[in-house]
């Protein structure tokens, strides 16, 4: 197998580009390293395994990887929820239109296969929880969360029209070793600074589902496996869930640090677009014979963890 992974020197991607060439996989990466760093798939490049270009996918000059690729997993995007209600202009730029481009090469290079990474915020706040793919209706309430639910909307479109198969995988919030964003990673970082005192935004109540990295993509690369269709959309979380108090707690003791003081900012939304409960159905994963080995307190506490040795 030949795979084009973009976004590969990311956080997700970077674990995927593992796991890939772990099976013995040829795998090209494309990365504009914005938000990614090479240092994550250094291992891989030494040995030779994998190969990566330093591009932008909104310019020219990485179409060619294509050519001969059996699957393009499609990561790169903007990732940031908060920020893309400050800046949303970036985030359709990032995700929506490197994504044309993507589909785009895949189609001109007679790609079979693309697999995307969506996220559990295109269902806004739902009324069903946990929530399965087929709830309606999707009104995303972030720029971000719409950015991606366009991205499906074209990539079902290319499949469709030009007999692509697509994946798409909605996620939970994904953690651990590597990540350079979200609230453990904002968590470990301010109580560095000032180990006596976290602000934490909101309430503290929000209520999310976390799944850990390496579970990420052990669920992904299985279901690509196992799924069938044209056009595939499925969860991928944990099937519990914890709050960011709790989180809070968890971090405070990966930490070693004894008394801390909580300051919130109030309010059940931590930002603009914040969703203040999720928990995601897995159980059409589940149907094709995946399910979450640990759930969303062990997840918190090895990505913790793993901040807390200094592994970001």
């Amino acid at each position: 197998m030949a795979s084009v992974v973009t976004g590969g020197c990311g956080f997700i991607g970077s674990h995927l580009v593992d796991a890939l060439v772990g099976r013995g996989e040829r795998v090209a990466v494309i990365d504009n390293l914005s938000t990614g760093s090479e240092t994550n798939i250094a291992s891989p490049l030494g040995d030779g395994a994998a190969t990566m270009r330093r591009a932008d996918l909104l310019h020219k000059g990485w179409e060619d990887l294509f050519g001969g690729a059996d699957l393009v997993y499609h990561l790169a995007a903007d990732p940031d929820v908060r920020m893309s209600g400050i800046h949303p202009g970036n985030v359709v730029r990032n995700n929506i239109v490197a994504t044309a481009r993507v589909l785009e090469a895949v189609r001109r290079s007679d790609v079979p296969g693309i697999v995307f990474t969506s996220t559990s915020t295109v269902y806004g706040e739902a009324s069903v929880i946990p929530t399965p793919e087929d709830y309606a209706p999707l009104e995303p309430i972030s720029v971000y969360a719409a950015s991606k639910l366009a991205c499906e909307a074209l990539i079902s479109a290319y499949c469709h029209s030009y007999g692509v198969r697509g994946w798409v995988f909605r996620f939970a919030n994904i953690i651990g070793e590597r990540s350079n964003h979200g609230v453990i990673w904002d968590f470990v970082h301010k109580l560095r600074e000032n180990p006596r005192e976290l602000e934490i935004l909101g309430d503290g109540k929000q209520t999310k589902s976390y799944l850990e990295v390496h579970e990420c993509v052990r669920a992904m690369l299985y279901a690509v496996g196992e799924a069938k269709g044209a056009y595939t959309v499925l969860n991928i979380g944990s099937e519990d869930w914890i709050d960011v108090t709790g989180i809070a707690d968890i971090v405070v003791d990966a930490l070693g640090l004894g008394n801390v003081d909580y300051r919130f900012t109030g309010g059940e939304r931590g930002w603009v677009g914040d969703v203040p409960r999720m928990l995601l159905s897995v159980d059409r994963i589940r149907a094709l014979g995946w399910e979450p080995a640990i759930g969303s307190r062990e997840s918190v506490k090895a990505a913790a963890e793993a901040m807390a040795r200094g592994r970001r």
